[in-house]
């Protein structure tokens, strides 16, 4: 269907330059969104199109461009490669799940803190604000949520302080959905159950537990066993509330504490690793509205324990 912008019989000049890209002027009277052009003139599907904006293969005047909706002016130079980039992000601690001009979905490894506590510390917000600068994106990584350095799994990132403070100040509405996979130690006996009380640190830093209101904060975790032996449990936990050390503090208060952890375990640690995996995390976008599913795999470790 032709824009209501321009028309794509004489809104670009084409022509081939010497590598592997095409290279279009615009030429349209009035502003054009940038997707809505490539839809009417490279002759890509529109799951195409959006697969070369966010492999970086579309540049204007020479700066790459990811948002689709990029408004193109008259004399605009607009170059097009549908070869994969070159320089794909890569990090053997951090991968890319989803990202738009909002937002970033990640998958992060165990190893890796959430953002940077103290002196040259590796941690996903670094990484990701080096990925932005080396793909010329005008944006910072913003924290909106943790996991702890030996938590693997799902994480969101702000690309910018509006949309930090949106999720920050609505997380528990916008967020409906946060799962998470652990071994524990032991067999648990029930299929499932919910346990409830309230969490606080101690001088020490530790968390701790209590029945009744001892100043801290309130905090629920159902949980659900996908599998057991008689030595451990595969369990999923689904958040009620999202406190410090939540899970790891519950499962040591049901008897059953995560396999692997220093801080609230019984030494049992069989896969030399903290075994939580944050593996599945649903919500709605901050300014979209959409409804945003994402999950990964349990960790093929975790499965091996109950083969």
């Amino acid at each position: 269907m032709a824009s209501k912008n321009f028309n794509t019989r004489n809104s670009s000049n084409v022509q081939r330059n010497n590598s592997d890209c095409t290279l279009y002027t615009f030429n349209g009277t009035q502003p054009a969104p940038l997707l809505e052009y490539l839809l009417n003139t490279i002759g890509e599907s529109r799951s195409k199109t959006k697969a070369i904006l966010q492999g970086h293969g579309i540049r204007i005047n020479g700066k790459v461009v990811t948002q689709f909706d990029t408004p193109l002016k008259a004399g605009d130079t607009i170059s097009v490669s549908r070869h994969k980039r070159k320089c794909d992000f890569k990090n053997k601690f951090v991968k890319i799940v989803y990202e738009d001009r909002w937002i970033v979905v990640v998958e992060k490894n165990i190893g890796i803190l959430s953002m940077a506590a103290g002196h040259s510390s590796l941690n996903v917000k670094s990484v990701l604000d080096d990925y932005f600068a080396k793909s010329h994106q005008k944006c910072r990584a913003h924290v909106v949520h943790r996991l702890d350095r030996d938590t693997s799994g799902l994480m969101i990132y702000a690309k910018d302080i509006d949309t930090e403070q949106i999720l920050e100040h609505n997380w528990h509405q916008i967020v409906y959905d946060r799962r998470y996979v652990a071994v524990t130690s032991g067999e648990m006996k029930d299929d499932n159950g919910t346990i409830a009380n309230w969490l606080k640190d101690n001088k020490a830093y530790i968390t701790y537990s209590s029945p009744v209101d001892n100043g801290g904060k309130y905090a629920v975790t159902h949980y659900h066993v996908l599998n057991r032996t008689t030595e451990h449990t595969l369990v999923e936990y689904k958040l009620e509330t999202g406190r410090k050390n939540q899970i790891r503090v519950h499962s040591a208060d049901m008897g059953h504490p995560v396999c692997g952890d220093i801080k609230y375990g019984n030494g049992d640690d069989p896969l030399h690793r903290l075994c939580l995996h944050a593996y599945m995390l649903c919500f709605t976008h901050p300014v979209t509205g959409e409804r945003m599913d994402f999950s990964t795999p349990i960790p093929t470790a975790f499965r091996s324990l109950f083969k």
